[in-house]
C-alpha cells in the first residue's frame, strides 16, 4: 500500500501532467470512458457541491458514485458508490493491480516515474467506478482544474464553484490566475454551470465560455434570496428529537416547487446548494430521466457531508462542539457567519491548526476575535504549523493564544476549560478536523 501523506507534499511539481496520466489508463483499458460523468472546480464549496449533486442523483434512482479529496478519517471516504466506501478488500486489490501497471510503464519507460499519490488515487477511483458500472460519477477536482488528475474525463456538465485564492504557491497569485487553471475543465462546445461571483473570476470564466463555445448554465435561480442579516431560513431540523439546525425554504425547480432543506448550514452552502440543482436539471434535460423536482427536493435532504460546520451535541462531561474545515480566508469568514448567526450570545473556545502553507494570519484575524479562548495546536502533519508558529501569526489580534502541542492534549484542554453553555469550535484545517473526528467518535 502506498503511502498517505498528504498528495501536495509528495507531488513534486513535474507530476503534473495530464500525459502520464493518460498513459496510465491507456494502460488499465481506459476505465475513465466506461461511465459520464460531472466534474467540479473551485476553491470553496466544490466537495458540498459534489456531495449534494451526488445525493441528489442516488434519490433518482441512478447508482451514482463520489470522488472527492481529502478524507477525514479513512481514505476508502474518497471514493464512494451509493453512499458506500470502497472496502478496504477492493482498494488493496485495486491499488495492487494499478501499481504493478504503473511500474511496468516505468520499466519500458513510457512513464518517466511512477504515478503520483493522487493520480494512483484517481486511477483506483476511476477503474472502481467502472467495474461498479455506475450510472454516472460525481467528480471533485483536487486542486486547480487544468492539470488535475481528474480532467482527463469528457464531463457531461463542468461545474465552477466559488474561487479564491488559495494553494497560490501552485496556481498563482491573484484570482485570475487561480480561475485560470480552474476554467481549465471546461470543455470546448461543453455545458458549464457556475454563478455570479468575484469579478475576476467573472472575467476569466466569462471569457473562456465564448472562446471554446461552451454553453453556461446561471444557477442563480435557485439561490434564495436571503435578506443580509436574515435568519429566516435557518431552522430547527424537522427530524423527531434532532437537534440539528437546517437551511428551508420553498423554490420552483423544472415548473415544480419543492420544500429545498439542506443539513449544510450556513448561507454559503446556498450556492452550492444551487450549483448542484442547476447540474441536476442539465442532466436531466440530457437523458437522464430519473431526475425529478422530488427525487432533487429528497436528495438534498439526504445530502451527508461531515466536517462543514458539523454540531456534535452536548454530552455528559462534553459541551457541544462545532468542526469545520475553514482552511482558507474564504472558508473562515463562512464559518464566522455561521458562528455569529447561530451562537451570537454563546462563549467560543476555539481550537485551531493549519498547514504552514496557508493564509494563517488573515485567517486567525476573521476568527480569534469571536474567542473568549484560543488554543493553537499542531496536528499530526509534516506540512503543519507548529503551535508557536500560530502563536506568532496571531500576534496582530491582540488575543491570547495559548499553545498546546497535540491534537488530543487540546481537545482535553478546551474541555476543562469550558464553562457552561461554551460551545468548543475546532477548525483551520482538514487534518486536525479529521484527527479530532476520529478521538471523539464523530460521524463521518
Amino acid at each position: 500500500m502506498f503511502a498517505l501523506g498528504h498528495e501536495l507534499a509528495q507531488t513534486p511539481s513535474h507530476k503534473f501532467d495530464l500525459e502520464h496520466m493518460r498513459v496510465l489508463l491507456q494502460a488499465m483499458d481506459h476505465p475513465e470512458r466506461r461511465f459520464p460523468s460531472v466534474l467540479i472546480a473551485g476553491t470553496n464549496g466544490k466537495g458540498s457541491t459534489a456531495a449534494t449533486l451526488a445525493s441528489i442523483l442516488r434519490a433518482s434512482g441512478l447508482k451514482a458514485a463520489l470522488y472527492t479529496s481529502p478524507h477525514l478519517v479513512r481514505i476508502n471516504e474518497r471514493i464512494r458508490v451509493n453512499g458506500e466506501e470502497v472496502s478496504d478488500e477492493d482498494f488493496a486489490s485495486l491499488q495492487g493491480e494499478i501499481d504493478r501497471i504503473a511500474e511496468r510503464l516505468v520499466e519500458r519507460t513510457e512513464l518517466p516515474w511512477h504515478p503520483s499519490f493522487f493520480e494512483m488515487m484517481t486511477a483506483i477511483a476511476f477503474e472502481h467506478f467502472a467495474r461498479e458500472r455506475v450510472d454516472l460519477a460525481v467528480l471533485e477536482v483536487g486542486m486547480g482544474g487544468r492539470l488535475d488528475a481528474t480532467n482527463v474525463v469528457e464531463p457531461r456538465v463542468s461545474v465552477i464553484a466559488d474561487i479564491s485564492l488559495d494553494h497560490q504557491k501552485f496556481l498563482g497569485n491573484t484570482v485570475a490566475e487561480i480561475a485560470r487553471e480552474k476554467v481549465g475543465i471546461i470543455r470546448p462546445g461543453g455545458v458549464v454551470v457556475t454563478l455570479p461571483q468575484q469579478p475576476e473570476a467573472n472575467d476569466v470564466i466569462g471569457n473562456t465560455i465564448l472562446e471554446l463555445g461552451a454553453r453556461a448554465v446561471n444557477a442563480v435561480a435557485y439561490v434564495p434570496p436571503v435578506s443580509p442579516g436574515s435568519g429566516e431560513y435557518l431552522v430547527r431540523s424537522s427530524e423527531q428529537g434532532n437537534p440539528k439546525y437546517v437551511y428551508r425554504y420553498p423554490l420552483q425547480v423544472m415548473g415544480e416547487e419543492i420544500l429545498v432543506e439542506t443539513p449544510l448550514v450556513g448561507r454559503h452552502q446556498l450556492r452550492n446548494v444551487a450549483l448542484a440543482i442547476a447540474a441536476a436539471v442539465e442532466l436531466r434535460q440530457q437523458g437522464f430521466s430519473g431526475i425529478t423536482a422530488k427525487s432533487i427536493e429528497a436528495g438534498i435532504t439526504e445530502t451527508r457531508w461531515p466536517g462543514r460546520f458539523q454540531v456534535i451535541a452536548a454530552r455528559p462531561g462534553w459541551p457541544e462542539m462545532v468542526i469545520d474545515v475553514a482552511h482558507n480566508p474564504a472558508g473562515a469568514w463562512a464559518l464566522r457567519s455561521c458562528l455569529s448567526e447561530r451562537y451570537e450570545d454563546r462563549p467560543l473556545i476555539f481550537i485551531f491548526g493549519a498547514m504552514r502553507d496557508k493564509a494563517i494570519s488573515e485567517m486567525t484575524e476573521i476568527l480569534f476575535p469571536l474567542a473568549e479562548r484560543v488554543i493553537a495546536t499542531r496536528p499530526d502533519n509534516p506540512r503543519a504549523a507548529s503551535a508557536e508558529e500560530i502563536q506568532q501569526a496571531a500576534a496582530r489580534t491582540g488575543v491570547e493564544v495559548e499553545s498546546v502541542e497535540d491534537t488530543q492534549s487540546a481537545v482535553e484542554r478546551a474541555r476543562v476549560l469550558a464553562s457552561a453553555g461554551t460551545v468548543i469550535v475546532i477548525t483551520g484545517s482538514i487534518y486536525l478536523v479529521g484527527e479530532v473526528m476520529h478521538s471523539v467518535g464523530a460521524e463521518v
